[in-house]
């Protein structure tokens, strides 16, 4: 995958980029396709869709290096259309789950309330989680020329160390039923967990501990989506 941001404190500040440039009415009324060629090559905007404003915070990795940054231009346009494709075909077979267009990329954000569930305490994938992820499989399979990255969230029961460990554990077996129960390429897959730091809902409140205890999908343009549409722009 094309690695725009090498440092993740490049995608913090490419945040308050977005942000800026997100303001002005034409971009606020643009179609997702439209997007990727107004914002260009600045990414980021989808770390705020996983961690809110919690960017540098936690986690295992870099996760701006993952999920790299925006194709600006004619082929920015060609991928937001294959990516508002797939998006649209994700919220037609999982209607439950929560499905943002973000940049270029999509996040899927299954939570105790839309399709992923976790009993207390525990990390396996049930039955009623592995018919959700048996649909997302599908739509994955239909379009192979995407990377997915796979982050894990708590609540704030508990410790700090034991959440980090729980957010890790339901994380990797979700990544784990993708590639070793489901058979896709592990090579597509990265992991990562923040444990309880990424809240974005109230602690306090019972809907909000089940909101925060949640694990993102997204899905981003591998290396090879991107070529073959700087070649279909003549780029």
């Amino acid at each position: 995958m094309r690695t725009f941001l090498k440092q993740f404190s490049y995608a913090a500040l490419a945040l308050v980029f977005i942000a800026s440039i997100s303001s002005c009415e034409a971009t606020r009324n643009a179609n997702n396709k439209q997007k990727g060629a107004v914002i260009g090559a600045a990414g980021g905007a989808i770390l705020g869709a996983i961690i809110g404003n919690n960017v540098g915070e936690g986690g295992n990795g870099e996760l701006g290096a993952v999920i790299g940054g925006v194709v600006g231009g004619t082929a920015g346009v060609i991928i937001g259309n294959k990516m508002d494709k797939q998006a649209q075909k994700i919220e037609q077979e999982i209607p439950g789950a929560q499905v943002e267009r973000v940049d270029d990329g999509i996040v899927v954000t299954f939570d105790e309330n839309s399709g992923v569930y976790f009993d207390t305490n525990k990390y396996n994938i049930n039955a009623a989680s592995q018919a959700t992820l048996d649909k997302l499989t599908n739509v994955l399979r239909e379009y192979p020329d995407t990377n997915v990255l796979v982050v894990g969230h708590t609540d704030s029961t508990g410790s700090e160390e034991y959440n980090m460990t729980l957010s890790k554990q339901r994380a990797q077996s979700v990544t784990n039923y993708f590639t070793n129960v489901k058979g896709l390429s592990s090579s597509r897959f990265t992991t990562n967990w923040y444990g309880e730091q990424t809240p974005v809902a109230d602690n306090s409140t019972a809907a909000g501990r089940a909101q925060n205890r949640r694990v993102n999908v997204v899905i981003v343009p591998n290396e090879k989506m991107i070529q073959d549409a700087e070649a279909e722009a003549g780029n």
